[in-house]
């Protein structure tokens, strides 16, 4: 029996293309029960406050750049949105007066110019590079940063950028917040067309996926819109560059951020279970991360929501 079509975009793969039973079992999922869904290789946890949720994922960035030497340069890929951990992260630095001449950053992803067929300028309004130095590295003491050249922000060349996940600089970890078509990065779901037409690529062929120049899923432009253009979608880029499951492979651990911010309550709760349960459909580019090694979600708990029905 072919799938379905998705019910939001028709020309896309998504989640809306799973089973029925599947939508069901993931929102009646109660706080309880996600937690109940570590397994080893998967961790659930949760905090109390935004304040702790923010700090938590600041330190994920300490815990890492500490591990760095000159013979163990150590990194982390950073994602933005969530931002707020930025901030934290400097200050961080900066109080402990951690020397970072051997650490190394990754950014995840970036917009793509289609007019000029390259990256957005760090003077677009929504570049990622422009709010990573401006809410962390330029807010870090000269005495204690990152080299430039350790700074490794995603390029519409993408051959220079897959150099960099191969030059002996280890990843301890790549943090994300997941996207409301359940992307981690720009890693949506795929277009229905060509040899994808009638089933999504298998997990095992979506992983094969490196650094690229993705279109991006119309849900992924509203969801943009929403949270960083004030609900203007007309400047919101339809092309990005992202890393892709070939690098997040690469990293030590994946770590997800959910505020509540960025995806709803539904979503918080499908990828858990579909990782927990190994179910890995790339119609649901988050699942894929059940095969990965070490993988950590972390939940605000305030942000978590309900799937009941509320009229407003």
């Amino acid at each position: 029996m072919p799938r379905r079509t998705s019910y939001i975009a028709p020309d896309w793969w998504d989640y809306t293309t799973l089973e029925s039973d599947l939508i069901k079992d993931a929102a009646a999922l109660t706080e309880r029960d996600l937690l109940q869904l570590s397994r080893p290789g998967f961790e659930v946890a949760f905090y109390d406050t935004l304040q702790d949720f923010y700090l938590a994922e600041a330190l994920e960035y300490i815990t890492a750049w500490r591990q760095a030497t000159a013979d163990n340069p150590v990194g982390i890929c950073g994602p933005i949105g969530p931002t707020e951990q930025l901030p934290l992260v400097a200050r961080l630095v900066n109080e402990l007066g951690l020397n970072l001449r051997h650490a190394h950053f990754w950014g995840m992803d970036e917009w793509f110019d289609e007019s000029a067929q390259t990256e957005v300028a760090p003077t677009h309004p929504l570049s990622f590079q422009k709010a990573d130095r401006e809410l962390c590295f330029d807010r870090i003491h000269k005495s204690l940063a990152i080299p430039e050249s350790n700074l490794h922000f995603p390029r519409a060349d993408v051959a220079s950028f897959q150099k960099t996940w191969d030059s002996g600089v280890r990843c301890a970890v790549m943090q994300g917040g997941q996207g409301e078509i359940k992307h981690w990065a720009f890693n949506d779901p795929l277009k229905r067309e060509g040899e994808w037409m009638h089933e999504p690529p298998s997990s095992a062929e979506y992983r094969r996926l490196a650094t690229r120049i993705v279109d991006l899923h119309p849900v992924t432009l509203g969801q943009n819109a929403r949270t960083s253009g004030g609900g203007n979608i007309t400047m919101v880029p339809r092309k990005a560059i992202t890393v892709g499951p070939v690098e997040t492979w690469k990293a030590d651990k994946v770590s997800i951020w959910h505020a509540g911010m960025h995806d709803n309550p539904l979503g918080q709760r499908l990828t858990a279970l579909m990782i927990s349960k190994g179910i890995a459909d790339s119609a649901v580019p988050m699942s894929l991360l059940t095969d990965h090694p070490n993988v950590k979600f972390n939940y605000y708990r305030g942000g978590l929501g309900t799937c009941s029905v509320e009229m407003h």
